[in-house]
C-alpha cells in the first residue's frame, strides 16, 4: 500500500461521511450547487480587493476559499445520487452555476490587475476567462451534434486547480505563468475539439449521403410495381357497393 493510495482511500472516506451528514439534511444538490457559486464570489472579491501590498496573503486566503467551494462541487452530485434526487434539471442547472463561477473567479483577477494598470494582464485575464467558457461550449454544442466530444485537457477541474494554485503560491509569482498555461492550454483544447467535431460530423454527413442515395435506388426500383399496381387497379375496378356480380354458373 503506497501512501498515495492511503491518502486517497482517506479522502474518500472524508468525502463519504460529508455526503452522509448532508443527506440526512435533506438539503437540495441545488442549494449545495448554488452555496458553491456564492463561495466563488467571495473568493473572485478577495481577488478584486487585492492591491500591490497586500496581494499574496488576499490571494492566498481566496485559493483557500476555491478549496472551500470546490467541496460543495464535489458533494452535490453525490448527494444527488446518494439521495435519490437525481433529475436532469440538476444536471444542467450545475453546468450553468459552474460557468458563472469560473467567470466570477476571473473577473475578480480581472479588477485587480485594473486597479494596479497592468493592463496587459487585464487582456490575458479577459482572454482565460472568455476561453474558459468556450472550452465547455464547444464540448457541449459538439455533444448536441456528434454525442460524445471529451477530448482536449484543459476542463473545469484542472482550470480550478490551476487558479487555487496561482493564489497559494502568489508570494513567488505563480499566478502569471498560471494565467499564461489557462490561455495557452485552453485554446489548444478549443481548437482541438473543432478539428475533432469537424471530422466526426464529416463521417455522419456521408453515412447521411450514402443511406439517402441507398433509399433513392430502393425507391426506384419499387415504384414500377407500384406504377403497373395501380394500372391493374384501373383496368380492373372494384365493384360497386351494393351491385351484384354476374353468376358463372
Amino acid at each position: 500500500m503506497t501512501w498515495t493510495g492511503a491518502f486517497g482511500r482517506a479522502c474518500g472516506v472524508v468525502l463519504y461521511a460529508i455526503v452522509r451528514g448532508l443527506a440526512l439534511t435533506r438539503i437540495s444538490p441545488n442549494v449545495l450547487t448554488f452555496l458553491g457559486l456564492v463561495i466563488n464570489i467571495v473568493a473572485a472579491v478577495l481577488f478584486g480587493y487585492a492591491n500591490s501590498q497586500n496581494y499574496p496573503r488576499m490571494f492566498m486566503y481566496a485559493g483557500l476559499v476555491i478549496i472551500g467551494a470546490g467541496i460543495f462541487d464535489m458533494v452535490d452530485g453525490r448527494v444527488a445520487r446518494h439521495t435519490g434526487q437525481v433529475t436532469t434539471f440538476g444536471a444542467f442547472f450545475d453546468s450553468v452555476i459552474d460557468r458563472y463561477s469560473d467567470v466570477a473567479l476571473f473577473f475578480g483577477l480581472l479588477v485587480f490587475y485594473a486597479r494596479a494598470n497592468r493592463f496587459f494582464y487585464v487582456v490575458l485575464v479577459a482572454l482565460v476567462m472568455v476561453s474558459s467558457v468556450m472550452v465547455s461550449y464547444t464540448r457541449a454544442r459538439a455533444e448536441s451534434l456528434i454525442g460524445s466530444c471529451k477530448v482536449g485537457f484543459m476542463e473545469r477541474p484542472e482550470r480550478v486547480v490551476l487558479v487555487i494554485i496561482g493564489g497559494l503560491f502568489a508570494r513567488w509569482g505563480a499566478m502569471a505563468p498560471v494565467l499564461w498555461v489557462l490561455a495557452v492550454v485552453s485554446t489548444i483544447t478549443i481548437v482541438h475539439r473543432i478539428i475533432y467535431t469537424a471530422q466526426q460530423t464529416r463521417i455522419l454527413d456521408e453515412k447521411t449521403a450514402a443511406d439517402a442515395a441507398a433509399a433513392a435506388v430502393v425507391s426506384e426500383h419499387v415504384s414500377p410495381g407500384l406504377q403497373s399496381g395501380a394500372t391493374a387497379d384501373r383496368n380492373n375496378p372494384p365493384a360497386k357497393s351494393g351491385t351484384r356480380m354476374p353468376s358463372f354458373n
